[in-house]
């Protein structure tokens, strides 16, 4: 093992140092003429004046140009909207993952209970035929006793914070109903 070591720090230590290493023509050689870098034909001098010039825009590029200038609005519009709608869109998209993983680790007995309030609301739909406002008010509310049988404490919760909140539209609509009743009928 301690051979081995040897042998691989060795060359690698090397690496590490520097010399200088001195090379001399050889005696023999005869002398070379040297030439000079500018001599050479790879380097070429540039010329000392130099100007730039701006090639004339062809139609094609006016074209261009004007068609920009005129989607200019629509783009910047595009943009606005777009950095409008891309943080409800990742919301949304955080909203589903996290269903998702609650759905993949759902409580014991949730599944059963989501059939049946599903079922429910199936019901609800089953019985709501012939009338558009049956199809909205018996599946929410089939829903709702099949929920409100499996979660009693959230159900009174909920019906008492939604009467409070019926029982203020329905004053609201009543104090409207009666300025308008007043206002039309005193000016007979």
């Amino acid at each position: 093992m301690f051979k081995v070591i040897q042998r691989c720090v060795g060359p690698a230590s090397l690496s590490l140092l520097t010399f200088r290493v001195y090379a001399a023509p050889k005696r023999d050689s005869p002398h070379k003429n040297y030439m000079k870098v500018d001599e050479l034909s790879l380097y070429s001098v540039p010329e000392a004046q130099s100007k730039y010039v701006e090639e004339p825009r062809t139609q094609l590029e006016e074209n261009i140009s004007q068609l920009r200038h005129q989607c200019e609005p629509y783009t910047s519009w595009c943009q606005e909207i777009y950095s409008q709608t891309k943080p409800r869109v990742e919301r949304f998209v955080q909203w589903g993952l996290d269903n998702y993983d609650y759905l993949q680790n759902a409580p014991p007995g949730f599944f059963p209970r989501l059939g049946v309030i599903g079922f429910a609301g199936l019901i609800g739909l089953i019985f709501a035929r012939g009338s558009k406002i049956k199809k909205l008010v018996y599946p929410p509310f089939f829903m709702g006793l099949g929920a409100s049988i499996y979660y009693p404490q959230q159900a009174i919760a909920f019906a008492q914070v939604s009467g409070e909140k019926l029982y203020d539209w329905g004053l609201r609509g009543y104090i409207v109903v009666e300025d308008l009743w007043k206002e039309h009928f005193q000016k007979l």
